[in-house]
């Protein structure tokens, strides 16, 4: 396997590693220190493995999720089987999905060799010009490193390298597909330029903020090392119902009471927990916004020493303001970020402010009128303890039920509202109005801003509609004509491209990188399919597996395989590009051959002819002229 990404940072991981073996050696005395300045290391592992993972924290305000296992067993069991717990865990059989089987992959110059030993996860890294120059083919001086940590078990598993700096955790360049069950370059997975210098992933700056619980990153700048702390790894109780041993000492005082005395004070005496579903609005959906939120992080918090002050309850706003592009005016602490980085907010949102990528559904649900004029929250439709604990939607909340709880008098008569068949697609609330204009983990994600489809809208911003998501084969000129129709609105001026291709096509051939990765995605998308046919969508997909961009590369052939003729086409999106252009001739062939039977009628949209000739000028020109702005879209 090898990423084709040009250019990386010419210190490469391995020598980062070597670095800090040197630093762990002059610091050695600092790690062996008394257990009051390191803490107790979380698991079994023993010194000095242990030393490299992060510490439990030792200030008596958290309980830890054992302790809330006896009184409410139920609400643990559904909590230990959501994806929320198990964010970031020990490395063990248990926790490990991916193959640690003798694979080895080339990265930046350096081979990575992944293998168990027991129990173990262990890497061994040597530069790939040592190895061949080396009579048996391995380098002298390879590292074998223990691997201590997984973040993920739901779409990918990512793990992590000892950065040798206390417990300074480094990010290990590959990671695992779990539905795919392969090995990929982590960086091939993002909206990212390929064509940028990426940075090492810290996780104890990074991701220790919302994929643990009570997070305290402690770096210590003079001595050069990490003294990072958790109260738990993963999401558990505590992050979402506030730091528990108050709550703990108060149940087993009290349970030592006589039952009258005991009964007496459960009446009185304060709780110590907070039950999110009892909060207001507002204040219940900042308990989710304090992780699932584009956030700006107060210097003067001091956060990394001593962790987030919020709790939940609490006004996320006083601590952790979240960013609103809609309301620029009243966020002056945002002023000197954007001068000195004007394009961060197009690594996280819209132009009109919704946000684009997975992670951040409280930004969608600020801007959302539902939320901002109603009383719609996150549990208004989510629970952790009694959903699928494959997106948290509580039960019977993944149809139209969701909407209709409000919105209850277009129950009687749907279908007058929608416009559409009962039992179709364009009948269900949230196609319509939280259509999947966000991208995250390979994948479109729907939008947490309750909106009306609008063509003027996607003309300005360049969102796509939730009418030409589903209708592939429209153009934005036909949507506006409809919702004209539907609104009894004068119908918006349309370009004249849009009048005659299809807005998804032109998304996927003329777009940006995150554009093109919606578009790839939704040719995939079943009720697209059902709403615009399939077959005609094959050429377009083959020409994006040599897109610039790898994430938009694998959602082509994702969506491809779902093709007539395509079940079983093999394609690897971080193969070299002679080999990706040899998949697209492959791809042509199968669609010359096959697939020129049958097509929608009128083709020309999708520029097809009648007789299934493509108009390949037309198609050239688009990708000629496509928006090849760099991206990042920051996860």
């Amino acid at each position: 396997m090898h990423g084709d990404d040009p250019k990386f940072h010419p210190s490469t991981l391995r020598w980062l590693v070597a670095l800090s073996i040197v630093v762990i050696v002059l610091l050695a005395i600092n790690l062996t220190g008394p257990p009051e300045q390191t803490g107790q290391a979380l698991g079994q592992a023993q010194p000095p493995f242990a030393a490299t993972l992060p510490f439990s924290r030792d200030d008596n305000e958290y309980s830890g999720s054992d302790a809330c296992r006896d009184c409410h067993a139920g609400e643990h069991r559904s909590w230990h089987a959501s994806y929320h717990r198990s964010m970031t865990q020990l490395m063990s059989p248990d926790t490990v999905r991916a193959a640690f089987d003798g694979q080895a992959y080339e990265f930046q110059g350096e081979r990575f060799t992944m293998h168990r030993r027991g129990d173990e996860y262990w890497a061994t890294i040597e530069s790939v010009d040592a190895a061949k120059a080396a009579p048996d083919g391995h380098d002298p001086e390879a590292l074998h490193l223990r691997l201590g940590m997984v973040t993920g078990s739901h779409h990918m598993q990512v793990f992590w390298l000892p950065g040798m700096m206390g417990n300074l955790q480094i990010g290990f360049p590959f990671a695992w597909l779990i539905d795919d069950q392969r090995w990929a370059p982590r960086n091939s997975l993002f909206i990212r330029d390929p064509h940028t210098v990426l940075s090492k992933e810290n996780w104890n700056m990074t991701c220790i903020r919302c994929h643990t619980t009570g997070p305290q990153p402690r770096p210590n700048r003079a001595e050069r090392r990490f003294a990072s702390r958790v109260a738990d790894l993963g999401i558990s109780c505590e992050a979402c119902h506030g730091p528990g041993a108050r709550h703990v000492d108060r149940q087993q005082r009290l349970a030592k009471l006589p039952e009258t005395e005991r009964q007496a004070a459960l009446d009185v005496e304060p709780l110590a927990i907070i039950q999110p579903a009892d909060l207001d609005p507002v204040r219940s959906s900042q308990v989710c916004g304090s992780c699932h939120g584009m956030k700006w992080f107060d210097k003067s918090e001091e956060w990394t020493a001593h962790g987030f002050r919020y709790r939940p309850g609490d006004d996320l706003a006083a601590t952790t303001p979240i960013i609103q592009p809609s309301k620029l005016d009243e966020q002056p602490w945002l002023k000197p970020v954007l001068e000195k980085n004007p394009d961060i907010l197009g690594d996280f949102f819209w132009p009109d402010g919704h946000i684009r990528v997975t992670g951040r559904e409280y930004n969608g649900l600020l801007e959302s009128p539902c939320h901002q004029r109603g009383e719609m929250s996150c549990v208004s439709c989510h629970s952790m303890h009694d959903s699928d604990p494959n997106d948290q939607l509580a039960r019977g909340m993944r149809g139209n039920r969701a909407c209709l709880q409000c919105h209850s008098d277009m129950a009687a008569d749907l279908t007058r509202h929608t416009r559409h068949a009962a039992d179709s697609a364009g009948s269900n609330c949230y196609n319509c109005h939280m259509p999947h204009t966000a991208y995250g983990l390979l994948k479109a994600i729907r939008g947490h801003t309750i909106e009306t489809p609008d063509v003027a809208t996607t003309l300005k911003t360049g969102r796509p509609n939730a009418c030409n998501l589903c209708h592939l084969d429209k153009t934005l000129d036909w949507t506006a004509e409809q919702l004209a129709k539907r609104n009894g609105r004068a119908k918006p001026a349309v370009p004249a491209e849009h009048r005659t291709t299809a807005a998804s096509v032109l998304w996927l051939l003329n777009g940006d990188a995150g554009q093109r990765a919606l578009a790839a995605w939704h040719m995939g998308w079943q009720p697209a399919l059902e709403a615009s046919g399939s077959g005609w969508q094959s050429p377009l997909l083959a020409d994006s597996l040599n897109d610039p961009y790898s994430a938009v590369r694998y959602m082509a052939h994702k969506a491809l395989v779902k093709q007539p003729g395509f079940g079983s086409f093999e394609y690897d999106f971080v193969a070299t590009e002679a080999k990706r252009l040899a998949n697209q001739k492959e791809a042509m062939k199968i669609w010359l051959r096959e697939q020129r039977i049958d097509l929608p009628q009128p083709a020309g949209p999708v520029l097809l002819n009648a007789e299934g000739v493509r108009d390949v000028d037309r198609v050239q020109f688009l990708i000629r002229t496509r928006n090849n702005r760099p991206m990042r879209l920051r996860e």
